[in-house]
């Protein structure tokens, strides 16, 4: 009787894709990082970007990531997935799903794991260096209480032609 499309967006690819376009709104000169949680029914409970905290002005904290560490961005930038677990609109989070642009660090992961989120899909790794070590450990404690995590494949083959055809 009726046909209904079948080139919709999977979910996966969905939620990914609030994940990224949240990162657009970072205003980290170098990395930008998108995060959006999701519950089991597939509602999305939270996002966030990397960033500075509420009330801290962008233009009166530093960008740098060289140099004596109080003068960088790093004592100061809440990552996305924090922003992401702050700003849901649940108290609970257990169960739920993160989509993240960028393997969660240490610290977020800590976060992770007592808000009670269960699956990660991530988009790429940080390859530098000096973060070996924190996804090492993230992975490790990850692994300790039983949060899965996997790296995002792409479901629609379409996905970008569809963005670039609105």
């Amino acid at each position: 009787m009726f046909n209904k499309r079948t080139d919709y967006t999977p979910w996966s690819d969905y939620f990914m894709g609030i994940a990224v376009l949240s990162a657009t709104r970072s205003k980290d000169p170098n990395t930008q990082v998108g995060a959006c949680i999701v519950n089991s029914d597939n509602r999305i409970v939270g996002v966030g970007y990397n960033g500075f905290p509420s009330g801290c002005l962008d233009d009166q904290l530093p960008w740098r990531r060289d140099g004596d560490w109080i003068d960088t961005k790093y004592p100061y930038v809440v990552h996305a997935e924090q922003n992401a677990i702050m700003n849901s609109y649940c108290k609970e989070l257990y169960g739920c799903r993160l989509y993240v642009t960028l393997f969660p660090c240490h610290e977020c992961c800590k976060l992770i794991i007592q808000s009670g989120i269960k699956y990660i899909t991530y988009l790429k790794e940080n390859l530098s260096v000096e973060h070996d070590n924190s996804v090492e450990a993230s992975k490790r404690m990850f692994k300790l209480v039983d949060v899965k995590y996997n790296k995002f494949k792409l479901k629609s083959d379409s996905l970008v032609e569809k963005l670039l055809n609105l």
